[in-house]
């Protein structure tokens, strides 16, 4: 067996399905063992990009790491912004990367960088194989530190002479390990339970960490025993649906909204899972009273000073805390928070009707009545982003996908697709500026090739909006921004696919439906109104 067989071994061994890449001369025996591999396909795409972002979806909605692949040089570095993005946004990723001739590495040579020490500040961990017996423990543990909390991702650099040397037998078969799941210290709960004993007024706020594990269940039954609001990170919408009357949304703009009002007005904040990086302390920890419930302490904000830490797993942190309140018989808090809940729904359904003409908002007020509550939307980055992390109502976990750590635009359309192959019962929608949308508009043919059906929505303004509306709030103009595009239904049915363009509001929903319902690859183009993002500052920048 070579190196590169044991290599595709030991990611079957780990349950790996899908390989995303682009084919290249010093990957040649990783892609002929993976051609005799019956557990897993290799997906072959258009851009490396590409291929770093669907690892970087799979990993995010699976909990498991995402695997890409890559040939040295240029096809190396064009999967860094994935990886930093699955870094960022604690998403579960491998990439594996072909390097010369390992005689080489010391020599001006041809294609020759020192990949492994580009990649480093933007992975948990990484290795260059250089010895044929290191090849399963080498993979193996970076599955395991990618999945361990909290994820990221993990790269192996793989000069091609290793690649086809012969390995030794194993003394055992590289698998899964288990790492042990930490517990918080007993006297900490106990704080943290005398410290919501003695709230009068205390609200959850929950991130990415909630939702990644699966640990929604148990927080929303303490905050539906206790009635206790909840608001979340762009990231961690969906830790409780939306529905709820204990729901205030999420929260993430700079601006003054209604979570940090009433974030402002609580005496107690139960911060848990959250990725500070979303959403900074100094916006509103200052003064606070605040029990931290995570994997670990973020050591790096003067304004963020919890009194109570409650370090370990999230689901037994929860799971304790929860036993530990029952016993001390503490009573449902009052309903402080409804004044919130109210104006939040009305303002959400102010903008939905805003104007005359097609906008952000409305299409996604259309949107979320096309899918159902299980249906997956994944956002790109843009003026849009905004829109979908802020009134989009998303009423499960892992439904509403945005990458908001490094907010890498580019990602939604072969997030999709990777989306679909994770839960292909499932339907899913990517939405995109026209600005993300052509940065990886190529994999439209990835996803026709290999029969992946989803939705691809795009929101054009011809314009990098959300730079322009940042410009604009800061300068009162913009520069810089202005784009113009190709007629993308034209476009779209180049790959083969049907395309949609809706002309005026009243044909939006009906389109939408259409293609969502169609379990088709299709695209809906529409031209919307930008105008209505100042309109959002103005009236935000007067809320009290």
């Amino acid at each position: 067996m070579t190196v590169a067989e044991r290599i595709i071994k030991t990611l079957e061994n780990h349950g790996v399905c899908y390989v995303f890449g682009v084919p290249g001369e010093e990957v040649e025996d990783l892609l002929f063992a993976l051609s005799k591999s019956k557990k897993i396909k290799f997906i072959a795409t258009r851009h490396e990009q590409g291929a770093a972002f669907m690892a970087d979806v799979w990993g995010r909605l699976t909990g498991r790491a995402g695997v890409c692949l890559a040939t040295l040089g240029p096809g190396a570095t064009n999967l860094l912004s994935g990886i930093a993005d699955s870094f960022l946004d604690k998403a579960p990723l491998l990439a594996i990367t072909g390097q010369a001739d390992s005689m080489r590495h010391h020599k001006d040579s041809h294609q020759y960088i020192d990949v492994a020490g580009i990649f480093k500040p933007v992975t948990k961990w990484n290795t260059v194989i250089l010895n044929p017996k290191d090849a399963a423990f080498s993979v193996s543990k970076a599955i395991q530190i990618a999945e361990a909390e909290k994820p990221g991702a993990t790269h192996i650099d793989l000069p091609e002479d290793i690649a086809e040397m012969t390995c030794p037998p194993l003394v055992s078969p590289a698998g899964v390990g288990r790492r042990e799941v930490k517990k918080p210290k007993a006297r900490e709960i106990l704080k943290a339970v005398s410290l919501i004993k003695k709230s009068k007024r205390p609200i959850i706020f929950s991130g990415n960490g909630v939702v990644r594990k699966n640990n929604s269940s148990i927080l929303q039954k303490i905050a539906e025993t206790f009635n206790i609001p909840v608001f979340t990170t762009f990231m961690g919408k969906g830790a409780i649906s939306d529905r709820s009357p204990l729901s205030l949304k999420s929260v993430g703009l700079k601006a003054n909204d209604f979570q940090k009002i009433a974030l402002a007005e609580s005496d107690l904040v139960i911060c848990v899972g959250v990725d500070h990086g979303e959403w900074s302390p100094n916006n509103w920890a200052a003064g606070k009273n605040i029990i931290h419930i995570d994997h670990e302490l973020d050591f790096f904000y003067k304004s963020y000073s919890p009194e109570v830490e409650l370090l370990g797993g999230i689901k037994s942190s929860l799971e304790m805390l929860f036993s530990e309140i029952k016993k001390a018989k503490v009573s449902k808090f009052d309903s402080w928070y409804t004044e919130f809940r109210i104006k939040i729904l009305e303002d959400h359904k102010y903008w939905e009707k805003y104007g005359k003409n097609i906008t952000a908002p409305f299409v996604l007020g259309e949107l979320r009545k096309a899918m159902n509550d299980e249906d997956i939307i994944l956002s790109d980055v843009g003026a849009h982003k905004m829109w979908i992390a802020r009134n989009f109502d998303a009423y499960k976990p892992n439904t509403c996908i945005i990458p908001n750590g490094l907010a890498a635009m580019g990602i939604a359309l072969p997030g999709g697709l990777a989306a679909k192959l994770a839960f292909p019962k499932l339907r899913v929608v990517s939405v995109m500026g026209d600005g993300g949308f052509m940065m990886n508009s190529q994999e439209i043919e990835t996803a026709k090739r290999i029969g992946v059906p989803f939705t691809i929505v795009v929101l054009n303004d011809n314009d990098y909006g959300l730079i322009s509306w940042k410009q604009a709030t800061s300068r009162g103009k913009s520069f810089g921004t202005k784009l113009s595009n190709p007629d993308f239904v034209k476009y779209a049915e180049s790959f083969g696919i049907k395309a949609y363009h809706p002309k005026s509001r009243k044909d939006v929903g009906a389109i939408l439906q259409k293609a969502i319902n169609s379990n088709e690859l299709c695209l809906v183009a529409i031209d919307i109104d930008p105008s209505v993002n100042l309109e959002l500052t103005k009236r935000l920048k007067d809320l009290k």
